[in-house]
């Protein structure tokens, strides 16, 4: 079954005071093009994440939004400058005693001063953290993948009607093949006994002329390719492998075989199977542009 490229997933994990938000979303792209945007101070899950990403996606543009909080009592310690806190003192007390002012120094109001502390991120452990976002990876592409199918399962009904539309329109066209030739010695004989008049026509030079007539707009090697063309799109619509790209070469095949039915056609009603059957190719076009 095909997949879109486009969807969403997201999932919250927290192990041992670590907690992961990731999300992530996917819409169309020719290749399979990854964008991460976590802390700076976790960056090192970057390699895993983008590995697990291409494990189990094949095309789209991915963007995954990564925030990290850390609940431990070691995750973070604080410093206090105490040089420069004794030179605020010292400072202060001078002060006070030049201008006869209260020393009302105290631990909060010293603490408060610009400077003397400040708060250390600790060294995160990277397997822990890690182990963690590859959790919380892993749950959020199911998520995205459960809609990334869902939107495959609606495009290829979408599919599934054009193709059986191109393929009625190549059968009205295949119908119609052989009366054009008929109808073109009938017609070319008729503008000969409309010029000649009672003279008998040469039966021979006329059946060479409709011979090469029907060797030029002949589309039978048209038509068989556009038949294989349509079984091998649906068996791709039924694969459950990437096949985007693969659809896309056969529907610019297909487009090919109809415009040259279309250059050769000299009769009406092929020509307007050929315009509606391109119609139906380019919806075709649009909606793989969206499928993995």
């Amino acid at each position: 079954m095909i997949n879109s490229m486009t969807g969403f997933g997201r999932a919250v994990k927290e192990t041992d005071g670590r907690r992961i938000t990731l999300e992530i979303k996917s819409v169309n792209h020719r290749y399979l093009d990854m964008s991460l945007r976590a802390p700076k101070h976790i960056g090192f899950i970057e390699d895993a994440v983008r590995n697990d990403i291409r494990a189990r996606l094949s095309r789209g543009h991915v963007d995954v939004f990564v925030s990290y909080d850390n609940f431990r009592s070691d995750a973070r310690t604080v410093m206090i400058d105490k040089s420069l806190l004794g030179l605020y003192i010292e400072a202060g007390r001078k002060a006070a005693a030049e201008y006869e002012l209260v020393d009302d120094i105290t631990l909060a109001n010293a603490l408060r001063l610009p400077d003397v502390t400040e708060i250390i991120e600790a060294e995160e452990d990277r397997d822990a953290v890690t182990a963690v976002a590859r959790e919380a990876l892993d749950a959020a592409l199911d998520e995205l993948c459960a809609m990334r199918k869902r939107e495959g399962e609606r495009l290829l009904g979408d599919l599934e009607k054009c193709v059986d539309s191109v393929e009625a329109r190549a059968a009205a066209i295949s119908e119609r093949e052989p009366l054009v030739v008929e109808e073109y010695r009938q017609k070319l004989n008729e503008r000969i006994t409309a010029l000649l008049g009672d003279v008998k026509v040469d039966e021979l030079r006329l059946a060479t002329e409709v011979a090469l007539f029907a060797d030029r707009a002949s589309i039978h090697e048209e038509l068989i390719r556009i038949s294989s063309h349509i079984k091998e799109l649906r068996a791709l619509m039924k694969s459950s492998e990437a096949v985007g790209r693969r659809l896309d070469f056969l529907v610019q095949e297909l487009n090919r075989e109809f415009n040259t039915i279309g250059s050769k056609a000299s009769d009406a009603a092929i020509s307007a199977n050929v315009i509606s059957a391109k119609s139906d190719i380019e919806k075709i076009r649009e909606q793989i542009q969206n499928i993995e």
